[in-house]
C-alpha cells in the first residue's frame, strides 16, 4: 500500500463514538468528523450532546446524535441498527463510555462493584455485540481504557480492574475478528484533565508535591488520545491490531520512575 497524505482520511466513513458528550468521547468525535468521517455519537448527557451534533454538522458531515446510557444492551442494539438505517455500515466503532470512584475497596458495595463493572467493561460489550454484525468488513473497533489496566490503583480497584478486562478483551476480539480484516485495538490516556476530572486542573505539580505528573513534565489533552484514535480508524494503521496504545506522556514507561521538579529521576 502506498503511503500519502490522503492515507489517514477518513472520508465518508461512519464512525460511532459512544460518551461523547464531553472529554475524550467529544473530542474524538470532533476530530473524526474533521478527517471526513460522518458520526453517530450518543450520551447520558442529551443538552451536551446537541453542542457536539451541531459542531460536526458545521464541518459539513452527517450526525445522527442520541441521548443513551450504553449500559442498556436492549438500547444499545436498537440505537445500533437505528444509526445503520440512517448512515449505512459501520466502519468505526469507538467505545469511550466508562466512570468510575475514589473508594477503597472494602468500601465499595455489591452495588457500587456492579455499576463499575457495567460502566466500564459492559458497555464495551454491549456495542460490540450488536454492533460487529453492523459493520463493514475492514473495519476498526478502539477500546478506550487507561493506564490503571496496567499498574495497582487504590481507591479505583474495580475500575482498573474493568480497564484491564477490555485491553484483555481487544486482543481476542483481534483474532476473532480478523478474518473480516476488523482491527480491535486501545488507547491508554493518563492525566487528561476532563470536565469529570475537575480536580486534576489545578497545577499539575500540585498532583504530587516536588513532581512532574509524567515523564514529558506535564498532562495531555483530549485532542491528543482523539488524533492516537483517528490514526487506529484509518488506513495508516492498516496492519495494527490487538494492540493498546498508552497516550500517557510516557507514565506507563516509566514505572516507580518519578521526574523531580528540578529534572532529576528518582524511585
Amino acid at each position: 500500500m502506498a503511503i500519502t497524505p490522503d492515507t489517514i482520511l477518513l472520508t465518508d466513513r461512519i464512525a460511532v463514538v459512544t460518551g461523547a458528550a464531553q472529554g475524550i468521547g467529544e473530542a474524538t468525535a470532533l476530530a473524526l468528523a474533521a478527517f471526513g468521517a460522518d458520526l453517530a455519537i450518543c450520551d447520558t448527557q442529551g443538552d451536551k450532546l446537541d453542542g457536539v451534533r451541531a459542531r460536526i454538522e458545521a464541518m459539513g458531515r452527517r450526525c445522527h446524535a442520541t441521548e443513551l446510557d450504553v449500559r442498556d444492551e436492549a438500547g444499545v442494539g436498537a440505537w445500533l441498527r437505528a444509526v445503520h438505517g440512517e448512515l449505512g455500515p459501520i466502519d468505526v466503532l469507538v467505545n469511550n463510555a466508562g466512570g468510575g470512584f475514589h473508594a477503597l475497596y472494602e468500601k465499595v458495595s455489591p452495588k457500587g462493584e456492579g455499576v463499575l463493572i457495567a460502566e466500564n467493561f459492559g458497555t464495551v460489550t454491549n456495542c460490540v455485540r450488536h454492533g460487529v454484525a453492523l459493520m463493514n468488513d475492514g473495519g476498526s473497533i478502539i477500546n478506550v481504557t487507561s493506564v490503571e489496566a496496567y499498574h495497582a490503583a487504590p481507591g479505583f480497584g474495580v475500575y482498573a480492574a474493568m480497564k484491564a478486562a477490555v485491553e484483555q478483551f481487544t486482543k481476542t476480539l483481534a483474532m476473532e475478528l480478523g478474518h473480516r480484516g476488523i482491527r480491535v485495538n486501545c488507547v491508554a490516556p493518563d492525566m487528561m484533565p476532563t470536565p469529570g476530572d475537575e480536580d486534576l486542573q489545578a497545577d499539575s505539580s500540585a498532583l504530587m508535591e516536588g513532581l512532574h505528573p509524567t515523564p514529558l513534565r506535564r498532562m495531555g489533552a483530549a485532542d491528543e488520545c482523539a488524533a492516537v484514535v483517528v490514526f487506529l480508524a484509518g488506513g495508516m494503521a492498516s496492519f495494527v491490531t490487538g494492540s493498546s496504545i498508552p497516550v500517557d506522556g510516557g507514565t506507563i514507561a516509566a514505572s516507580a520512575w518519578k521526574v523531580r521538579l528540578d529534572g532529576t529521576f528518582g524511585l
